[in-house]
């Protein structure tokens, strides 16, 4: 039976908006995290089959198809081409679910897979501001089909993180307590060295510098909500970030011929989605897709990476799924770490792959919401 393995799994770290490595293009940004990733195993440039990339709102220093562009920033061989991805929040997750379909079907022995995203010089949305210009508001007026569906109502990630709450009856302080915990899991991972094998550095930056220190449970309940009549503030929501993510993904035959040592093989990879209008419930479903698919049950899992979109996104799917918290990321999430919308997903797996190894865990299941209700899913598992 074929496999695709997790050689290594590395990321930048993670910039504030505005911050660290605001002064970065986008391209060179992703090159780092290739850079890194490659410096770190005994492969050859020439020989990866393809290199795909997540980013979302490919505009300026974004678009030309930066996968292509960061492999060339980086200096490797003309001969390899690159893809860019984007399913949205889970753009690089799905890029390393096509690099491991490449590996399974046989089409491919390596293949680089990751994603980057710089929010400081291309703000979020930008491609649908950019679309304004040509007489579309939004992706969705004057579409027919989408008006027929689902008529004119408000598509916002900040209207469909409050009906979250409102249908799983979480209320502000549960979800300020949520947060809260997710600053001070990241304090703790970052002040024992845990992110430390998985960072690159850039320049002299190699330490995240979204969690904040001097948060408080009365801090955040000050805050205003992010809608009128809602219950998500700022605090219940990831940052706007800048990264970048690289896995090398192998074959068997690749990983004899290169003499190399991988470090997990992908167990299982899928994507499911859900209402479009509640857009971030579908890693509800993709969950239980993925277990039902891989024989697996929410107990054989030891770690989760679920990206904290918002606080009502993790809440909801672990109340709806009856999981532990305690195994839920444990280094904290997206809400202190940040978000960097392309990166993330292969993020995501760099910390699982390492959080799985120094705690000696065998199963790791990391999923995200994503724009258009839709979910990845992938379980991996350690070697």
């Amino acid at each position: 039976m074929a496999q695709a393995y997790l050689v290594d799994a590395v990321r930048t770290p993670v910039g504030r908006r505005g911050g660290g490595l605001s002064h970065l293009h986008p391209a060179d940004l992703g090159a780092r995290a290739i850079e890194g990733l490659l410096g770190r195993v005994n492969v050859d440039p020439s020989e990866v089959d393809d290199v795909i990339l997540g980013c979302v709102d490919t505009v300026g220093g974004q678009a030309g198809d930066i996968a292509r562009t960061a492999w060339l920033a980086a200096g490797f061989p003309e001969e390899v081409p690159g893809v860019t991805v984007d399913r949205q929040c889970g753009s690089s997750q799905q890029a390393l679910h096509f690099a491991a379909q490449a590996v399974l079907s046989g089409t491919a022995d390596l293949v680089v897979a990751g994603g980057v995203q710089s929010m400081s010089r291309i703000p979020i949305g930008a491609a649908m501001t950019v679309g304004a210009e040509f007489g579309f508001p939004t992706p969705f007026d004057g579409c027919e089909g989408w008006a027929h569906r689902y008529g004119s109502e408000e598509i916002s990630q900040f209207r469909a993180a409050d009906l979250i709450a409102q249908r799983w009856e979480l209320s502000r302080t549960e979800m300020e307590e949520f947060a809260f915990r997710s600053h001070a899991r990241a304090i703790e991972a970052i002040d024992q060295g845990r992110f430390a094998a998985e960072i690159v550095a850039v320049g002299e930056m190699a330490v995240d510098e979204g969690p904040r220190r001097d948060t408080s449970m009365e801090k955040m309940a000050a805050l205003k909500t992010l809608r009128p009549d809602g219950l998500v503030t700022a605090a219940l929501a990831s940052q706007l970030s800048d990264a970048a993510s690289a896995v090398l993904v192998a074959s068997e035959e690749a990983v004899h011929s290169h003499r190399l040592k991988p470090r997990a093989r992908v167990h299982h990879l899928s994507a499911r989605g859900a209402d479009p209008v509640y857009m971030l419930t579908a890693p509800i479903r993709a969950t239980r897709h993925a277990l039902r698919k891989a024989g697996l049950t929410i107990d054989d899992i030891d770690l989760f990476e679920v990206n904290e979109a918002f606080a009502s996104v993790v809440l909801a799917w672990a109340k709806e799924l009856k999981v532990d918290l305690d195994r839920v990321n444990v280094n904290g999430g997206a809400i202190a770490l940040g978000h960097p919308i392309g990166a993330t997903g292969t993020k995501l797996t760099a910390t699982l792959l390492s959080s799985l190894e120094r705690t000696g865990g065998r199963f790791g299941l990391q999923t995200m919401c994503e724009g258009g209700g839709q979910a990845n899913v992938t379980i991996i598992e350690r070697l």
